[in-house]
């Protein structure tokens, strides 16, 4: 139900690649850090706008991660199955936003002072709030549990009727950090649906003839300013929330997500600025498939989660795990379903997994112990089919 104190500890050690921390004068800031600076530059104008850069734990309550943000009782990103909870009132949070309410409430409380004015607005601040965030996810070469986030918000009090913010002037806001995240590169917007947003867009990219998605945003829902204690007929806001990850790795051109943290030297030392990715030579690849007998809820997301739980560091050495195959158990026949041991309301995968570690090659013994680690992760039947010799 809950994650154990170890679980935690372990989610807490997770560095922020993004937040620079020298341990030396003469140690190099990650390529994360870089990038966010520029994004920091961009969102402000260079350091024009009065802006704050907030830091805060991943755990947070889960009425700041949720309700106060306005996602529904029944949505379907509350359930365990994909995020961490730590009690019944505290989470490790799934999204940076999770940061915000408090913030808009000491706005709204007087707490942050009187900000700054510009043009028409009293109160006008830039909110950036980056960090690691938590989430089951699958494994592949873009998907990591502890992604790095970042928060771009534009909150402003207007004196009268004009100084609020609009959509033309987030689009502005899109553009800037477009071209300081992926410098030439094409945009477009796409309408979709956000809890706290309205007029909101998800922003796509150009890249090498593929569109893929960046960033999503919209207006400040005003009642979501409502809930935080701010009066929405003076209060408006743009927001903006941008994969920190995925936009470095279309920045330079990195095809795999594990090498944001990789300790191979040919890997870090191309981690310490932004020019584009040299690749290192890659290590062949394992695969095996697993027939196995799962729940029928059960996805790649939550196969994910199970996997990276068992395995701990050791699953860095798993380019990805997926189900290609699904049969439930009543298309199966009579002798396939006594075999299996499978029961109403699971279903019978095949899991394809690829073993590649970045940093070596797997001999066939360590292919096989790790092959039947993963199948004991997942497994959920009774007849265990291993075929390690330890």
């Amino acid at each position: 139900m809950y994650l154990s104190t170890s679980e935690v500890c372990a989610a807490l050690a997770v560095s922020d690649l993004s937040h620079h921390q020298p341990t030396s004068p003469s140690e190099p800031a990650h390529a994360l850090a870089l990038l966010l600076e520029e994004v920091i530059a961009a969102a402000t104008e260079r350091g024009h706008l009065p802006h704050r850069v907030e830091r805060s734990s991943p755990l947070v309550a889960v009425a700041d991660n949720y309700d106060a943000l306005g996602f529904d009782r029944d949505a379907v990103t509350r359930d365990r199955r994909y995020s961490h909870y730590v009690s019944p009132t505290v989470m490790l949070r799934s999204h940076t936003s999770a940061g915000m309410p408090a913030l808009l409430r000491a706005l709204g409380s007087g707490a942050a002072g009187d900000g700054a004015r510009v043009g028409d607005a009293v109160h006008d601040e830039v909110l950036i709030l980056p960090g690691v965030v938590h989430r089951r996810d699958q494994i592949d070469r873009t998907h990591a549990a502890s992604p790095h986030q970042v928060d771009v918000w534009r909150v402003s009090a207007a004196a009268g009727p004009t100084g609020r913010r609009t959509v033309d002037e987030l689009l502005e806001l899109v553009d800037r950090l477009v071209a300081a995240a992926l410098p030439g590169a094409r945009w477009r917007e796409v309408e979709a649906e956000h809890p706290y947003t309205v007029h909101v867009r998800q922003i796509d990219v150009e890249v090498e003839g593929e569109w893929l998605e960046l960033a999503e945003c919209g207006l400040i829902d005003p009642a979501l300013l409502q809930r935080c204690g701010l009066d929405s007929r003076r209060w408006s806001g743009l927001a903006l929330g941008l994969g920190l990850d995925r936009a470095l790795m279309l920045r330079k051109g990195i095809r795999d997500i594990r090498l944001l943290r990789s300790s191979d030297a040919r890997a870090v030392e191309q981690l310490h600025d932004l020019s584009p990715w040299r690749p290192i030579s890659a290590m062949p690849s394992i695969s095996r498939d697993l027939s196995i007998v799962i729940d029928e809820q059960d996805d790649d997301e939550t196969l994910g989660d199970r996997v990276r739980r068992a395995l701990g560091a050791t699953a860095d050495d798993l380019e990805s795990v997926a189900v290609v195959a699904r049969t439930p158990a009543n298309a199966l026949p009579e002798s396939a379903r006594a075999r299996l041991g499978i029961a109403h309301g699971q279903v019978n995968a095949l899991l394809r997994i690829v073993l590649r570690p970045i940093e070596r090659t797997l001999t066939d013994v360590e292919a096989n112990a790790l092959r039947d680690r993963v199948y004991r992760a997942v497994h959920r039947g009774p007849v265990l089919e291993l075929i390690s010799l330890d």
